[in-house]
């Protein structure tokens, strides 16, 4: 991806109009975005094709530094220090000095899930790996992560070709392990602050599967929860099925602990703090006539407020340990709960201010039908850590990525439309690519002139 005298040419007049209105710059490289497009667009579908798992992203980091350093960015690459034992860092950092301003930090992912592909597109992937346990599994690109990779390295081609229109340092991120919360952390875990500028604002977008493609949303404040994992190992004392007076069942008190487990939301939680307690699987016993000694619960735990998601921590190990009290469980084989805040995510965290003057630039360009607001998920990220608690401003936006058509035989039919995480998932490559660089040039570029 290598621009030509012609591109050259056709930017050299916008650079004396950038001071005037950024948004005149980004709307003039229409017919130099269109010209990219193509490439833009091959280098997607090479990725959906070949995509890697969390913790096994090398080629996918390799291929992100090597077209950074092209553009002339510094990069340092095998960033992330990981908790679990033998799990190599693959965060890539792109920074690239150009005077005296803020630094902005943009972020992409860079995995893929466990999941296999079932969209039917000449590009389709067929990629199997071992992850983490040794398992071979298929892998796709089912969350948009090859989106965001081609919108980040676009949005770095625009903005070093556009040198003269800017001052400060771009932060650009290829972060890793996002699908399991972990990459984020990992980066910060091996001195990312120390090694790197602190960034004056941090941005990301996420692609969106129910906006158009060609299409911005945005959430101010809270955006996505937080996420905590939660195993409880409820123990009881194992017997024979036909005589559970000389036992403690764990399957019964388990199963009443996953109803009561419900009550913390409708009974103890404050109706105006979102907040969801789900119990994804259950796992007990050998046999159909042997009382077991155990039984496996694990959670997922999501809020907005700190405060909310530790309140909820302190409900679930009261409510477990007290039923397993109540049912006669003997103290020394009490229910254990472990809260795995390794795993935790933060909350996305989408600063007020900053969104709002995204907000105004993404509806100059766009116009205000194609800029939504888009009612906060109960999803989770990791790239609020980035944000250090709010102390450095954020915003992640949505990038509309859906088929129009799609969308309209939808509301024709009612049959719904296939969310991330989906075998089914596609995003409509052209349109979405070409919004998505636009978008995030025009913000840094905004950002910038707004400090210059």
């Amino acid at each position: 991806m290598h621009f030509n005298l012609w591109f050259l040419v056709a930017l050299s007049p916008l650079f004396a109009i950038y001071a005037s209105s950024a948004a005149d710059v980004i709307g003039s490289l229409g017919p130099a975005l269109d010209k990219e497009l193509p490439a833009w667009v091959e280098t997607y579908k090479t990725l959906h094709a070949a995509p890697e798992l969390s913790y096994f992203e090398e080629k996918t980091a390799a291929f992100v530094a090597k077209e950074l350093r092209q553009l002339g960015f510094t990069v340092t690459e095998a960033i992330g220090k990981y908790q679990q034992p033998g799990l190599a860092g693959h965060g890539v950092v792109g920074l690239l000095k150009n005077g005296d301003g803020p630094t902005i930090l943009v972020r992409t992912d860079l995995d893929a899930l466990p999941i296999e592909e079932k969209t039917g597109v000449p590009y389709v992937s067929k990629a199997r790996m071992k992850n983490e346990n040794a398992e071979e599994v298929p892998v796709m690109h089912a969350c948009g992560h090859d989106i965001h990779i081609t919108c980040f390295l676009g949005t770095a081609k625009m903005l070093v070709e556009l040198k003269e229109s800017w001052k400060g340092r771009l932060l650009f991120v290829a972060q890793p392990a996002e699908e399991t919360l972990a990459g984020a952390k990992a980066m910060l875990n091996d001195g990312f602050y120390s090694r790197f500028p602190k960034p004056d604002y941090a941005l990301a977008m996420h692609d969106n599967p129910f906006l158009p493609a060609g299409t911005a949303g945005y959430t101010p404040g809270f955006a996505l929860a937080s996420s905590t994992p939660v195993d409880i190992l409820v123990r009881g004392v194992g017997g024979h099925g036909s005589k559970p007076e000389s036992a403690k069942d764990p399957i019964v008190l388990a199963s009443q602990l996953v109803l009561a487990l419900q009550t913390i939301v409708s009974r103890e939680n404050a109706p105006f703090d979102p907040a969801v307690v789900t119990v994804g699987t259950i796992h007990g016993g050998t046999k159909r006539n042997i009382i077991p000694d155990e039984v496996k619960l694990e959670l997922t735990i999501r809020a907005y407020k700190e405060e909310v998601r530790r309140k909820i921590l302190a409900s679930i190990d009261r409510i477990a340990k007290g039923m397993a009290q109540a049912a006669g469980v003997p103290p020394e084989r009490a229910p254990i709960v472990h809260v795995d805040e390794q795993m935790a995510g933060p909350p996305t965290y989408n600063d007020p201010a900053l969104n709002e003057r995204l907000v105004k630039v993404f509806t100059n360009l766009l116009g205000p039908e194609n800029v939504i607001k888009v009612d906060p998920v109960m999803g989770s990220e990791d790239f609020g850590f980035f944000g250090l608690d709010h102390q450095i401003p954020s915003v992640m936006f949505w990038l509309g990525a859906a088929d129009p058509a799609k969308i309209q035989e939808s509301k024709k039919t009612g049959a719904p439309l296939p969310f991330l995480h989906s075998p089914l998932w596609v995003p409509l490559p052209e349109p979405t690519i070409r919004t998505g660089v636009k978008l995030m040039t025009l913000a840094v570029l905004d950002l910038m002139k707004a400090n210059q």
